[in-house]
């Protein structure tokens, strides 16, 4: 059975999305869609000249929302990161709403109109918002929606506390949870390294827990001020996402997913299938941590309805 996915927006991340797939054959049709078509028509021809020196080939297809209808995922990664790279952005992926929010429900409406009918994948900041706008404007269900969320926070969090304990960061399991932005935070009662809990090696390694918290929440302004966009990290954890849902792996992820209790979409653990959200958990999460979850949820929300109601 033949692959396809679909990526709308080809900058920074939309194009090393590409380049991750297409370099490991994780698909047999790729459909790139931006709205700088010689951008798009460069890196496509980039890709094709790649092929030979590859084991795997790849059919490109630029520009055609038609080819979208039989997709089986569509990864959206549309966006304008320059506007962060502002005063008035003062590290807020909110900043990038205006911009997005009109051309994200410009793009939902084509993929309507394509008839897809199979799993999306936001990247687009805020992603939590964003990712209730796709849902909202192409009238999928809401399991066949998600955002790659704090999927990538989390493993910012790994990667702060594997330094500290020195460990690769494939031992650190655990989430950051609620929104992928300023209101998120490490649910410390569900991290544990090498099989024992993070609050047992507090002594032990001299972690200050509030700043590993704060490293991961702020992990992807301190990539963006060295370089001035974000790509790997992001890029990755939407491939990996991707590959679950194509390989129906059935595999628990912090992804941005709607959950009824909050009314919101926000990150927090699921089962991820070839049918989306498969299943929701419960964690036993801490009082304080259940608040800060809250809290979080209650910030997406009043976003999503302050766009709702311009």
């Amino acid at each position: 059975m033949s692959r396809k996915v679909g990526i709308i927006g080809d900058g920074h991340v939309g194009s090393t999305v590409a380049h991750y797939i297409v370099a490991n054959g994780f698909v047999d049709d790729l459909v790139l869609i931006d709205i700088n078509e010689k951008k798009v028509n460069a890196d496509a021809i980039d890709f094709e000249e790649a092929m030979p020196n590859l084991e795997y080939h790849t059919n490109i297809i630029v520009n055609d929302y038609s080819e979208l209808k039989d997709a089986d995922v569509i990864i959206s990664a549309l966006g304008n990161i320059g506007i962060l790279d502002t005063p008035e952005a003062k590290g807020n992926r909110f900043a990038e709403l205006p911009f997005n929010q009109r051309n994200v429900v410009d793009v939902a409406n084509k993929i309507k109109e394509s008839g897809f009918d199979g799993i999306l994948i936001a990247i687009t900041n805020p992603v939590d918002v964003i990712t209730s706008l796709y849902q909202k404007f192409t009238g999928l269900p809401k399991e066949h929606v998600m955002g790659t969320g704090t999927l990538l926070d989390s493993a910012r969090m790994k990667r702060a506390v594997a330094k500290k304990v020195g460990v690769d960061s494939r031992s650190v399991n655990g989430y950051n949870l609620g929104e992928h932005g300023n209101s998120q935070f490490t649910a410390w009662s569900t991290v544990d390294v090498l099989g024992h809990s993070i609050y047992d090696l507090v002594d032990e390694y001299n972690l200050d827990l509030d700043q590993l918290d704060k490293d991961a929440r702020d992990g992807g302004f301190t990539v963006f001020s060295g370089k001035k966009y974000t790509s790997y990290g992001v890029a990755t954890a939407a491939v990996r996402l991707m590959n679950v849902v194509l390989n129906n792996a059935m595999t628990v992820l912090p992804v941005s997913n709607y959950r009824e209790e909050y009314g919101v979409y926000l990150s927090y653990p699921a089962i991820v299938g070839r049918n989306g959200i498969v299943k929701q958990l419960k964690l036993e999460l801490s009082k304080e941590e259940l608040d800060k979850l809250q809290s979080s949820a209650e910030y997406i929300k009043n976003k999503y309805e302050e766009v709702l109601n311009k």
